[in-house]
């Protein structure tokens, strides 16, 4: 197990690159199955949750060839639909080879997936609409097999926009016979990613980024490999604007798309953190103290869930009182017990935390309990002061590429140490 050891009190200064959406680089994976070629994709971030589906991928039987931020992937090879139950539990994002193998072969055979523990993510709107694109469903001693001779378009209503389901039951839908309309789908970017993907494949897909997405189906025949370039990853950019403003920085984000972060952008106005927005950059400057503000986790476009534990480090040194509802995972607030650790006032009362700010924040042994929690971690270690160390850090290392090293060459200091 690696750990952070963080000197506190720096102010970051310099420019910083955003990598490849790590959302939006695993659904592309999964949906290389459907061609039975070789595509490429492009600007695809080193993390270990990529890394984990080229190992599934791998596992299934295709050929997947990683030069740096370049992912070669040849599905022609793959024969196998079952999934190792080693694989899935790794991580959550395994589940969506779901869609894709059982459009293509027609049956796929998966245990339950694992992933980080922030609240139920059950699978029941997944299966859903697989059914009614006629699969036939059977759930036993926790695992799932789906079967199909042929999928069959169909009129899907989510009963909420999971971005999981909305890009398993896409997949699915692309070699199915006739028209899928998706109702209420999640608006995610990364799902307009997907629907670029496989549109430059063959498929035949509008509406992604609005609530109704319609599907055309082709036949196998009809789809060719790809190349294709993975959007920045949003999460990473709004991680890196709040490392800024936390530390009273001056940094300029790189590679990044303005539109996908105006709800956090909106939410630091408001919080007094000063920043100008250009075409493919952000640049923030710390200008002296934070104001309270409230938020509310929303699917897109409202405030993202995956930011709300970094902005909660940003709110712990603000002035007043700040109150943030989680929407989305009802275990979202993992993190709140060792933000107090390093002196935040933080009152979790159902649903919401109470963030009283206060003058500063202390250093402190403490653990990423997941992916974006050990992100806040970070963000508090370095406007503590004194020393912290984070233990447990490969939950950052699933999200986000090199940290230590990106955030050092701004000033900060981090070692990474191996235990």
């Amino acid at each position: 197990m690696q750990k952070f050891m963080i000197v506190g009190g720096n102010r970051l200064k310099g420019i910083i690159r955003t990598s490849g959406s790590k959302n939006a680089t695993l659904p592309l994976l999964a949906a290389c199955i459907l061609n039975a070629g070789k595509s490429v994709i492009h600007e695809a971030p080193r993390l270990k949750d990529v890394a984990v589906m080229q190992d599934l991928l791998m596992y299934l039987g295709a050929k997947v060839n990683c030069d740096r931020n370049t992912i070669e992937v040849d599905t022609s090879s793959i024969q196998s639909v079952e999934i190792s139950e080693d694989l899935m539990r790794r991580m959550r994002a395994s589940n969506l080879v779901l869609g894709a193998l059982l459009g293509r072969f027609g049956r796929v055979r998966t245990s339950y997936p694992g992933g980080c523990q922030i609240g139920s993510r059950p699978m029941n709107l997944h299966l859903k609409g697989l059914k009614e694109l006629g699969a036939k469903i059977q759930e036993k001693f926790g695992y799932i097999t789906a079967e199909a001779e042929r999928l069959r378009g169909a009129d899907i209503h989510l009963d909420l926009p999971s971005v999981g389901a909305t890009e398993n039951i896409l997949m699915a839908a692309v070699l199915a016979e006739g028209v899928t309309t998706i109702r209420n789908a999640a608006k995610e970017p990364e799902i307009v990613d997907l629907q670029n993907f496989l549109n430059k494949m063959g498929a035949r897909i509008v509406g992604a980024g609005t609530d109704t997405i319609k599907i055309e189906g082709v036949t196998q025949g009809d789809l060719k490999p790809a190349v294709h370039t993975v959007i920045p990853d949003r999460i990473e950019a709004g991680t890196h604007l709040v490392a800024a403003a936390i530390t009273e920085g001056d940094v300029t984000v790189t590679n990044v798309i303005p539109e996908h972060l105006e709800p956090l952008l909106a939410k630091l106005r408001e919080a007094n953190v000063s920043f100008t927005v250009g075409e493919d950059q952000i640049k923030v400057q710390g200008n002296g103290k934070i104001k309270a503000v409230d938020i509310k986790t929303m699917s897109y476009p409202g405030f993202p869930t995956d930011m709300q534990p970094q902005m909660m480090a940003l709110l712990s040194l603000a002035d007043g009182t700040s109150i943030i509802t989680e929407t989305i995972f009802e275990n979202r607030f993992k993190h709140v017990g060792e933000m107090r650790r390093m002196g935040a006032d933080i009152k979790v009362e159902g649903q919401s935390a109470i963030v009283k700010g206060v003058e500063k924040l202390s250093g402190a042994y403490i653990e990423a309990s997941d992916l974006r929690a050990g992100a806040a971690l970070v963000l508090a270690a370095l406007a503590a002061e004194d020393g912290t160390v984070i233990e447990n850090v490969a939950h950052i290392d699933r999200g986000y590429e090199r940290l230590e090293l990106k955030y050092n060459a701004l000033g900060a200091r981090i070692i990474r140490v191996h235990n």
